[in-house]
C-alpha cells in the first residue's frame, strides 16, 4: 500500500469571469460532455476475454472485428497515489497532449490534478469539465493571438513564454497574464529533444526580464522541460539548479519569484529498468526542497507517466503473406508478414512520432486465448504491418511469433501514452474504440 501525503495547500486568488462567459461554458459543457462510458470492474485481461468471445466471426458486421482498447483506470489511480507519495510537494498537471481521453481527464480532474494545455480546444476541455481556470497552465511558449485571447476572457491567467516577441504579443492582448519563463535545459538525453523548438538560452535571460519589466508585466516563475523519454535522472536536478539561478537574476530586476514548473519526461510505470519514477523522485524531490523554500508552488506537467501503462491495445491479424526464403536465410529474415486492423496512421504513430518499440503478443490463436501466457510453440521471424496500402506502415519489422492465421488476435501492451491523440482515418480506417474497467474499487466514486 502506498503511504499518502497531504497536499501543500496554496493560496488561490479566485478569478472573476463574466457571467455570460459561465454560461456558455455550462451550455457547452452540457452539449460536449454527454454521459460517460461505464466503467466496469472486471481485469484487463477478463475484458479483453470478454470482447473477444462476443465477436460472432459469421456477422455481416462490417465493424464487430476492430481493433480495440481497454483502458484501466485503476493504473492512473495508482500512479496518482504514487506521484502523491514520492512527490507530496509537486502539483501534478496532466499534459493533456500526451492522451486527452475524456475518462482519464474526468478522473484526474477529480482528483485534484491541474492540467498542462497547449491550445484553445485543450483549455475548453478542460473548463467544460467544470475545472477552475487557475488549475490549468497554458504551456505553449508561442502562442496563436486569438488562442491568447480566449485564455483572457475566461480567466487563463498561468502561460509560458520563452522569447522577447512573445511578451509583446501577451502585453497586448493578456496584460493580467501571469507569466512563466521558460528555460532551456539539456536534454541531450532525452528521445524527444523538445529543446530544438523551445525554451530561453541562459545568456537571453537577463533581457526577457528586461523587456516584461519595461512591458509591465507580471513574471510569476520559472519553467523547464528535460524532454520527452528523459533517460537520465540527473537531468531533473541539473535543470532545477539552473532554475534557481534564473531566479536569483529576476530578483536584479524586482520580481520575487514564487512558482516553478519541472515540466515532464517522467517514466511510466512499466519502466522497471535503468531510469525509473523512483530514480527521477530521489533527485528531482531533494533538489526542489534544498534549493527552494516551502513558499515557493512547484508543479509539473506529467502525461506518460500517468496513461502510459493503463492501455492495452488488441489487434485482429487480418491477412498473412508468406515469403519463401531459404533455410538459412529463415534465421535471420522474416519468413511471415502479418497485417493487422491498426497501424501507424493510427495508434502506431507513437512508433514515428514517440520513438517507441511496439512488440506484439499473442492475444487468440486457433481460438485458444493467450493474454501474458507462453504458447509453447515453435515460433520464428515475422514482420508486423498495418491496414494501410502505404509502405511506411509497419509495425514491427522483426518479431518472434508463432505461425498466426487470419482472425488470430495480437495485443500491445503499454499503449496509453501518444497513440490514439494523434491517431488519423487514413484510407478509411476508423480510429481504435476504447472500453473501460478499473482494478481499484475506489476510482467508481469518481464516476
Amino acid at each position: 500500500m502506498i503511504a499518502v501525503q497531504e497536499d501543500q495547500q496554496f493560496e488561490v486568488v479566485p478569478t472573476l469571469v463574466p457571467l455570460h462567459v459561465l454560461k456558455a461554458r455550462v451550455k457547452a459543457q452540457m452539449a460536449r460532455n454527454p454521459a460517460l462510458p461505464e466503467v466496469d470492474t472486471r481485469s484487463v485481461c477478463e475484458m479483453l476475454q470478454a470482447r473477444l468471445a462476443s465477436i460472432d466471426p459469421e456477422t455481416e458486421d462490417a465493424e464487430a472485428d476492430n481493433a480495440f482498447y481497454v483502458a484501466d483506470l485503476g493504473e492512473v489511480y495508482r500512479q496518482h497515489l504514487r506521484w502523491k507519495a514520492l512527490l507530496p510537494r509537486i502539483q501534478p498537471f496532466f499534459a493533456m497532449k500526451c492522451n486527452p481521453d475524456p475518462m482519464v481527464m474526468h478522473l484526474l480532474a477529480s482528483l485534484g490534478a491541474g492540467f498542462d494545455c497547449a491550445s484553445k480546444n485543450e483549455i475548453q476541455a478542460v473548463l467544460d469539465m467544470g475545472v477552475d481556470p487557475s488549475r490549468i497552465i497554458y504551456a505553449n511558449p508561442c502562442k496563436q493571438n486569438s488562442f491568447v485571447k480566449y485564455a483572457r476572457t475566461n480567466g487563463v491567467k498561468m502561460m509560458t513564454f520563452d522569447n522577447a516577441e512573445e511578451l509583446h504579443k501577451i502585453a497586448r492582448l493578456h496584460p493580467d497574464a501571469h507569466l512563466v519563463l521558460r528555460i532551456l535545459t539539456d536534454d541531450s538525453k532525452s528521445l524527444c529533444k523538445l529543446g530544438l523548438k523551445f525554451g530561453a538560452p541562459l545568456d537571453t535571460v537577463d533581457h526577457l526580464l528586461e523587456t516584461s519589466r519595461s512591458l509591465g508585466l507580471n513574471l510569476i516563475g520559472v519553467s523547464f522541460h528535460v524532454g520527452s523519454g528523459c533517460f537520465d535522472a540527473h537531468a531533473f536536478g541539473e535543470a532545477v539548479i539552473r532554475a534557481r539561478r534564473v531566479f536569483d537574476q529576476a530578483k536584479e530586476y524586482g520580481y520575487d519569484f514564487d512558482f516553478l514548473d519541472v515540466g515532464g519526461g517522467f517514466p511510466s510505470a512499466h519502466i522497471t529498468e535503468g531510469i525509473t519514477f523512483e530514480k527521477v523522485a530521489g533527485i528531482l524531490g531533494p533538489t526542489v526542497d534544498a534549493l527552494f523554500g516551502p513558499e515557493i508552488r512547484v508543479v509539473a506537467e506529467p502525461g506518460r507517466y500517468y496513461v502510459g501503462s493503463a492501455f492495452t491495445l488488441a489487434t485482429q491479424v487480418i491477412a498473412r503473406r508468406t515469403v519463401h526464403r531459404d533455410a538459412v536465410d529463415q534465421n535471420e529474415f522474416p519468413s511471415h508478414m502479418y497485417y493487422i486492423n491498426d497501424g501507424m496512421y493510427g495508434s502506431f504513430n507513437c512508433i514515428m512520432f514517440d520513438h517507441q518499440v511496439c512488440e506484439p503478443k499473442v492475444l487468440l490463436r486457433d481460438g485458444q486465448f493467450g493474454y501474458k501466457q507462453d504458447f509453447m510453440l515453435p515460433e520464428g521471424l515475422a514482420s508486423v504491418w498495418g491496414p494501410t496500402c502505404d509502405s511506411i506502415d509497419c509495425i514491427s519489422p522483426k518479431s518472434r511469433l508463432p505461425l498466426l492465421e487470419t482472425r488470430d488476435w495480437l495485443y500491445f501492451e503499454n499503449m496509453g501514452a501518444y497513440t490514439i491523440t494523434a491517431a488519423s482515418q487514413f484510407n478509411g480506417f476508423r480510429k481504435s474504440e476504447i472500453q473501460y474497467t478499473t482494478t481499484e474499487k475506489e476510482v467508481l466514486i469518481h464516476f
